[in-house]
């Protein structure tokens, strides 16, 4: 018998109560079944940013993982994923469990690829080269096996988007420039050619639109780039979303224009940006694809930025959309790397999502094995993506603990590993983290919680979340093997709650629009010694506050994504291991 399975039973007959049903379960059965028991476990209900998949290595230097730029669709009730570099797609029957389809027929190297269902058909089209490129088409995308619709599509373009309207005719969106604008081309039905000249769209005016000026902070004065065009029809309406102002950002967003013609001419929205996510643990939420769940839900699929190893080290998240109508369409990305529960039926809110669970790790005390200078432990706690972590090594000696400093219900843990020194191009066959999770409530006796020495997977965001909550005050993983180079977390992320009552004390706070650039504004207040971060909430009225700007450990932030022309309305709520506390003031800014 493996030595480290000897060692997962014992520590469970050393342990007094049995932390879910499926370790209990693979005691009775035996080892040899954990394999085929972890394939029927409790179905997970929630979900995390950045999305838990297997991210492929890409082929050139820097060894990194990246995917982006991303398009679902609904094709027969299930879903698939298509995104760049990925060496394959994604198929999905929940939006929860994604499982990899591998195919030789895609020019899977291209960059932006874009799906439309047509019927029983699905067409796929990606950026093209000089001389332009091929549609291709499937019955059954599940099988990975495509066909050729047009051999010689004759425009190169960058960052396609394929739409097919309701009334039956299919028009291309494309452009990817700091110079040029998004375009837009009817095709034929039946030869899938233009039928019309490309027609000039939406290009940018960052002297207005703060969230179109390029920089982490939308703080630099070069052009931005405009790209990643999505098409959606609403209710009769067409909202025509791009993408801006640079991949590596963190101000890496969605604007949103509309129309009453997929050929234009389109309005800047009031609400922009459309989709944005500046703070948190990951942030970014541009180059996105919006679909409609099996439900009635509206969804969409976005780039987020790690921009560490390469600048184009990305992974994807998902976040609710609400479409009312031209003045009141929204992404609600607020406290978009917590969990939230994957909805059974039509919601109306995001509230309808939220599974009340606080972080728990935040800056909390963190013991290792061992670390390397400039990645040190501190950093496996720091809710901060672009910095990690190291072990030493990646042997099996190698080990991360943290102290949540008080006896928390925990209902999910979010590992984040880093992939330092890696070495790896491409999709190797065997690889995978192999790990022991367990936790503690004095330092001293340990509870398994997740072995996957026989389940180990190459996704380097597992989000794992407890078919029971587990009452501890310390977690720890050990490793066993990781794909390449050593033991090393982007993040060590705990959700829960800390069992305390929740100090109501609420946050006064002052807001300052720049005088000479008001695409910016400035916000301070008095830290609370409760609180581990704030969440900004803001827009362009008192119940369309719908941008967020979350902070942890600061007392201030700014702003640089404001519409130049428009007023806004700020409020600040501050959050901790117990809650949320929605503020009472509400501030406007002319």
């Amino acid at each position: 018998m493996n030595q480290h399975i000897k060692e997962y039973i014992l520590q469970i007959l050393k342990t007094a109560t049995i932390v879910s049903s499926l370790v209990l379960l693979t005691v009775l059965v035996g080892c040899g079944n954990l394999r085929a028991q972890n394939r029927h476990q409790k179905a997970q209900y929630t979900i995390c940013n950045p999305l838990d998949l297997n991210y492929r290595f890409c082929l050139d230097t820097p060894s990194r993982r990246e995917a982006a730029d991303p398009a679902v669709i609904v094709f027969k009730g299930e879903y698939y994923l298509f995104a760049s570099k990925s060496g394959g797609y994604w198929h999905s029957p929940d939006l929860k469990q994604w499982k990899l389809i591998k195919t030789d027929d895609l020019p899977l190297e291209d960059y932006a690829p874009t799906a439309v269902v047509i019927g029983d058909t699905v067409l796929f089209m990606a950026s093209t080269g000089k001389d332009g490129g091929k549609i291709y088409k499937t019955g059954n995308p599940q099988s990975g096996k495509w066909t050729v619709a047009n051999p010689a599509f004759p425009i190169s373009l960058v960052d396609p988007d394929l739409f097919f309207d309701d009334d039956s005719r299919l028009y291309l969106y494309y452009g990817c420039s700091n110079i040029n604008p998004i375009f837009v081309v009817e095709l034929d039905m039946k030869t899938l050619m233009p039928k019309t000249p490309p027609i000039p769209l939406i290009n940018s005016d960052r002297s207005v639109n703060g969230w179109e000026r390029s920089g982490e902070h939308n703080e630099l004065p070069s052009r931005p780039w405009i790209e990643g065009a999505w098409m959606t029809k609403v209710k009769g309406k067409y909202y025509l979303q791009y993408a801006c102002p640079e991949t590596e950002f963190k101000s890496y967003s969605d604007g949103l224009y509309t129309g009453d013609s997929p050929l234009g001419p389109f309005r800047l929205a009031p609400n922009n940006p459309f989709s944005a996510r500046q703070g948190g643990f990951i942030g970014s939420a541009g180059h996105s694809s919006t679909f409609l769940d099996k439900y009635g839900n509206y969804w969409r699929i976005s780039t987020m930025t790690i921009s560490v190893h390469h600048r184009y080290e990305r992974r994807l998240g998902i976040f609710p959309a609400f479409f009312r109508s031209p003045e009141d369409a929204y992404t609600y990305t607020g406290y978009g790397d917590y969990p939230f529960f994957v909805p059974d039926r039509r919601i109306n809110s995001p509230s309808a999502l939220s599974t009340g669970w606080a972080l728990l790790s935040y800056n909390k005390p963190v013991s290792v094995s061992s670390q390397i200078r400039g990645h040190e432990a501190s950093l496996a706690a720091d809710e901060d993506v672009r910095t990690y972590w190291s072990a030493a090594t990646g042997s099996d000696k190698e080990w991360i603990s943290m102290d949540l400093k008080a006896k928390c219900r925990i209902n999910a843990i979010q590992i984040n590993f880093a992939d330092h020194n890696a070495g790896i191009y491409g999709r190797k066959p065997h690889e995978a983290y192999d790990y022991l999770l367990e936790v503690s409530a004095d330092n001293t006796h340990w509870t398994l919680i997740n072995n996957t020495w026989l389940t180990a997977q190459d996704n380097p965001h597992p989000y794992i979340e407890l078919a029971k909550p587990v009452y501890a005050k310390y977690l720890r993983i050990r490793n066993v093997s990781v794909p390449g180079g050593t033991f090393a977390l982007w993040g060590l992320r705990v959700f829960g709650k800390q069992l305390q009552q929740l100090a109501k004390e609420k946050i006064t706070f002052t807001a300052i629009r720049d005088s000479t650039d008001r695409c910016r504004i400035r916000l301070k207040w008095l830290a609370c010694q409760s609180s581990t971060g704030y969440n900004i909430r803001y827009g362009i009225a008192p119940g369309k506050m719908y941008q967020n700007y979350q902070v942890n450990g600061k007392n201030g932030a700014e702003i640089g994504n404001l519409n130049s022309k428009q007023s806004y309305y700020f409020t600040v709520e501050r959050f901790n291991e117990n809650g949320i506390v929605k503020s009472g003031q509400v501030v406007f800014i002319k």
